[in-house]
């Protein structure tokens, strides 16, 4: 497993993360072995958020892993807090940010997480109070390190005008097809394609300036959860590319998009949402794949993109 030292934040983190919305749907035991599984593979890093199933897929994660008797200082565990689907607000006071994280700890039996997140922007958030929040959260040994997520670059500058530990991770949308972060750049000033239009205030170029990692969600996804661009017949280019060059490699489609990812020199990390132990096998073989310049491209292209 490719491994990064991410900068202000954990070391040997691995490149590929197992992200835990779904583990509701697995028994105790079947997210047991989906915990382990993810482990032999050099899956250290696990994402979840308070929202998941209201909570439960933090609980069904805290009675695997407790049961699966790994140690807790050889993960790494995130949670994400901030979005009240039961209140039907985003909510990043001080109060809310507290409560969500002794929710987190006491659902998933852990003492601290390795990272927090801020889901989604609270669009009447108020900086000082997660200054004060993150505070005591680091004071009392609660969190390690501290991230957002879906969160553009002004917002990103306003958090860290006031809050003392650095932002360490932006959880953001990437995928061959939605590849919204790194399409605008090309078409500065053109006004003949909507690629043209900056979308996220070149959120992307901020985070690696400021040496924010950005974890890439819903990596092999077309649209807004709309499914799986791997084998899906309306992506008859992109499948084929992704065959080439998984046949040329060894590898299967799934990891070669995801190989795409890691390629990029931001140094991203992918978050791996399978709860199918087999599948986050092939997943896991991006590993193996270093694109080459022209490979990248080749992908880029062959997912409908084009250049000016």
């Amino acid at each position: 497993m490719k491994t990064l030292n991410v900068v202000n934040g954990p070391q040997n983190a691995a490149a590929i993360i197992l992200g835990c919305m779904r583990m509701p749907a697995l028994t105790v035991d079947a997210a047991e072995k989906m915990i382990h599984t993810a482990v032999e593979l050099g899956v250290n890093f696990f994402d979840n958020a308070t929202c998941y199933t209201a909570g439960e897929a933090e609980s069904r994660f805290g009675d695997a892993f407790q049961q699966s008797g790994i140690k807790r200082e050889d993960v790494i565990i995130q949670s994400k807090c901030g979005l009240c689907f039961e209140r039907n607000e985003f909510d990043w006071t001080k109060e809310n940010i507290l409560s969500s994280v002794d929710d987190s700890l006491r659902r998933m039996k852990i003492d601290y997480l390795d990272v927090l997140l801020l889901h989604r922007p609270d669009l009447i958030f108020e900086p000082e109070q997660v200054a004060e929040a993150f505070d005591i959260l680091e004071k009392n040994g609660k969190v390690k390190y501290f991230g957002v997520s879906n969160v553009p670059t002004l917002q990103m500058e306003l958090l860290r005008k006031f809050v003392r530990q650095p932002l360490v991770f932006n959880q953001l949308q990437f995928s061959l097809e939605q590849s919204q972060l790194i399409d605008q750049a090309l078409y500065l000033n053109n006004k003949t394609t909507d690629m043209g239009l900056d979308r996220d205030n070149g959120t992307l170029d901020y985070c690696r300036l400021h040496d924010i990692t950005v974890q890439a969600w819903s990596p092999l996804q077309y649209g807004f959860f709309k499914g799986c661009f791997v084998d899906d017949p309306n992506f008859p280019e992109l499948n084929q590319a992704l065959q080439e060059i998984g046949d040329k490699y060894n590898v299967p489609k799934t990891a070669v998009a995801i190989a795409w990812i890691l390629r990029h020199p931001a140094k991203m990390q992918a978050i791996a949402g399978t709860m199918n132990p087999d599948h986050l096998r092939e997943i896991c073989e991006a590993s193996k794949v270093d694109l080459t310049h022209h490979e990248w491209y080749q992908l880029y292209l062959a997912a409908g993109k084009h250049l000016p």
